[in-house]
């Protein structure tokens, strides 16, 4: 994300400075296979970000937090679980968290963003990728820039381990999760 290869695109760099996450548009989402044959997609209903941009775009950063209890896939009994020590254990681990490390130019909006991802004390490499999806000024007055971004973990590299073999071969819940956001910022 130069700003070279974002002006190929028609959409302006975002300005520097700080923005903070506008909790009324945003989204951070997982979707997981159960039974092998379907997907459960849940979200996180609670969670902040602070995003730093710089002159340069790639020395920008980004850090966000998840509150783990906020976690909703539509079916209190399968929330339960997740909070519960078998998958978030919440009590003991209230909150995930997101800290970029670096950020990798790529074709034209798109780059690539390394951060360090922990949950349940656990902090493991992960990368996503992104697109800086613009900026605009609401009608308030305010300055604000949007972001999508994307990554597949195995969830059993932060310990959630907990599964059921099936008869049939295979598991209830799959090993892999994917992890979507979409997020507008204000800039302060």
């Amino acid at each position: 994300m130069t700003e070279q290869a974002i002006a190929t695109t028609g959409i302006e760099p975002p300005q520097a400075g700080t923005y903070v996450l506008d909790p009324h548009h945003a989204t951070a989402a997982f979707v997981a296979r159960h039974l092998m044959i379907t997907k459960v997609r849940g979200s996180f209903r609670s969670w902040d970000a602070t995003v730093h941009i710089a002159d340069r775009p790639e020395d920008s950063r980004v850090e966000a937090s998840f509150d783990a209890a906020s976690i909703d896939t539509g079916s209190p009994d399968r929330d339960a679980h997740l909070r519960s020590p078998d998958f978030l254990d919440v009590e003991r681990h209230p909150q995930l968290h997101f800290r970029s490390t670096r950020i990798e130019p790529g074709k034209g909006n798109e780059f690539t963003l390394h951060g360090e991802l922990t949950i349940r004390d656990t902090t493991k490499p992960v990368v996503l990728h992104a697109t800086y999806d613009g900026s605009a000024v609401d009608p308030y007055g305010k300055t604000k820039i949007g972001f999508t971004a994307s990554t597949e973990i195995d969830r059993e590299d932060w310990g959630l381990t907990w599964n059921v073999a099936l008869e049939s071969g295979g598991v209830l819940v799959s090993k892999k999760v994917r992890l979507e956001f979409e997020f507008e910022a204000i800039k302060q």
